[in-house]
């Protein structure tokens, strides 16, 4: 085999960068001993073909430029250094790792106990290394070229008072649509095309706020099952759109055509914004798999027990928190956010679990870093910043707190509005704040009634419809015995679940969907529909449909 050229290369910018005349590739990791760049020849091949040494790095970056290699190229990382899960350093050189700035990632998690770096069943649980090479089954990076032609593609820039936000489901949306050419349902061209976008325009939403389209992985006790994760709330890769989504393949091609879903979409004065996961990762607990971060510096990216760095800190309920007080994960989220509006050219982001990313040793904290470069940035203090305001921590809960610049997801008007119309006595005084846009909350700090996102179903729990048709959740189809999800019912109490023949029942369902609707479109602040309740789409009672 012949030689692959290779130069010293920058430590900046961070991930694979086509620079015309080749690539350069640079990765953070402040512990590691030694780095590996791994070239695939494709997708199928088993192992790399050429292992090429990192020797280079500055400012605790490793970097190395590749005169010879082109976008499309398949790569992946191996990592050395320290086995000692006692101390917090999970180093494992036989685990092919992702680039955490990877622009597009191919390929799926094909699950076997080599995915994880530990010996899986062991006595010892974590704390045994295990030596199995795992590239055969693990996705891998691809390099891209960022060329895309933008040509009349604008800013909108449209102010947050006069949004209407509907949110929906990349796939969900036009899966089962006749309107979109067979080939493009479920993905983002059809999300783009000509009928949703016509369809959008008539609904009279100003905004489209996509769940997770960051690439993710479908959890090995899901696929040990049969099942996927739908809502995917999973991300491994906050750079890279997820391929499943795509019409156009996985090498490189979802970018172009998450591009071109934005352009048309921008085209009618549509806005796009995104659901972001940068609370946690897919990587899970101290039993989960390694897969990027875990391998390539631990201690870095994620959040350990202060006296038991074996373990994670957890405010997210999904195993792990991710380290936001390293200077370099804060870079990572940073630099991620600005490529998605730079690159990418979406108009905004709802923040997942927003309180996790203003956590500190004291708590949620309003003048965490996390703020400061946000607002004092010139790119992203200019989009629209909407969070989650709350996580599973203890003082996780900060609807009304969030500083400004900041709307949020109003889980009081939700509440109170639910059980105004239920009928429970005592909360006209509260529904009255809620309909003024809660100037309880938002009357200070210079906010305005736009700073509250008011909804009454999202993605999490019940559709609307299923909110005044069921009086207790029905997650059986998921295989957990009915314990996961939301039962954030209303106890309607109408002795009748799910679909009936009774025309009173059904008149008074749809009289609380309308209730509802006309509600949140006549309170003051941002209404948010979620996608579907607008013609009564079902789960069936399901509140967690995976």
């Amino acid at each position: 085999m012949t030689p692959i050229k290779t130069w010293l290369g920058y430590p900046y910018p961070l991930g694979a960068t086509w620079l015309g005349n080749g690539v350069n590739f640079a990765l953070f990791s402040e512990h590691a001993t030694s780095v590996d760049l791994c070239l695939f020849d494709s997708m199928e091949a088993r192992e790399e073909n050429v292992r090429i040494p990192v020797t280079e790095h500055t400012d605790q970056v490793w970097h190395i430029f590749l005169p010879e290699v082109r976008p499309g190229q398949i790569y992946g990382y191996r990592v050395s250094g320290p086995y000692e899960p006692e101390v917090g350093m999970r180093f494992n050189s036989s685990k092919l790792l992702l680039d955490p700035y990877a622009k597009a990632i191919a390929g799926r998690v094909e699950w076997g106990d080599e995915m994880f770096g530990y010996v899986v069943g062991g006595k010892a649980e974590d704390l045994t290394r295990d030596f199995r090479d795992d590239a055969w089954g693990m996705p891998k990076a691809v390099v891209i070229d960022n060329a895309f032609n933008w040509s009349g593609d604008r800013k909108i820039g449209r102010p947050l008072a006069e949004s209407v936000i509907y949110e929906v489901h990349v796939k969900g949306f036009t899966k089962l649509c006749p309107g979109v050419p067979a080939e493009l349902r479920g993905t983002y061209a059809g999300l783009g095309s000509t009928w949703a976008i016509e369809y959008f325009k008539h609904l009279g939403v100003t905004a489209v706020e996509l769940l997770p389209v960051h690439a993710h992985i479908d959890d090995k006790a899901l696929v040990d099952r049969k099942l996927t994760n739908y809502w995917g709330y999973n991300t491994i890769g906050f750079f890279a759109p997820e391929a499943k989504y795509s019409s156009s393949g996985d090498l490189g091609g979802q970018v172009t055509e998450f591009k071109t879903m934005v352009r048309n979409l921008h085209a009618v004065g549509i806005e796009v914004i995104l659901d972001v996961v940068y609370n946690h990762t897919a990587e899970g607990s101290h039993l989960g798999p390694t897969l990027a971060f875990r391998g390539i510096d631990n201690i870095a990216y994620y959040r350990l027990r202060t006296e038991k760095p074996r373990f994670y800190l957890d405010f997210t309920g999904t195993g792990n928190t991710f380290n936001l007080l390293h200077p370099r994960t804060l870079q990572l989220v940073m630099d991620s956010l600005r490529y998605w509006v730079l690159e990418m050219h979406v108009d905004g982001f709802r923040f997942d679990l927003a309180s996790t990313l203003a956590r500190d040793a004291n708590g949620v904290n309003k003048l965490h870093a996390f703020f400061e470069i946000i607002h004092q940035d010139p790119v992203l203090s200019q989009v629209k910043l909407i969070a989650e305001p709350w996580d599973v921590g203890e003082g996780g809960y900060q609807v009304g707190n969030f500083p400004v610049l900041w709307a949020e997801w109003n889980g009081k008007y939700r509440d109170a509005i639910r059980s105004f119309w239920k009928g429970d006595e005592g909360r006209i005084g509260e529904v009255a704040y809620r309909l003024l846009g809660s100037p309880d909350l938002y009357q200070h700090d210079g906010k305005r009634p736009y700073a509250s996102i008011n909804f009454v179903t999202s993605h999490d729990g019940f559709t609307l419809t299923d909110l005044v048709s069921y009086n207790e959740k029905h997650n059986d189809a998921n295989g957990e015995k009915n314990h996961d999800g939301d039962n954030n019912n209303l106890s309607w109490n109408h002795g009748v679940e799910g679909p009936t023949d009774d025309p009173k029942i059904n008149a008074l369902r749809e009289r609380q969907r309308r209730n509802f609707v006309t509600t949140l479109f006549v309170s003051q602040g941002v209404p948010m529909l979620l996608g579907g309740d607008e013609f009564g789409r079902t789960q069936n009672g399901n509140t967690n449909p995976i």
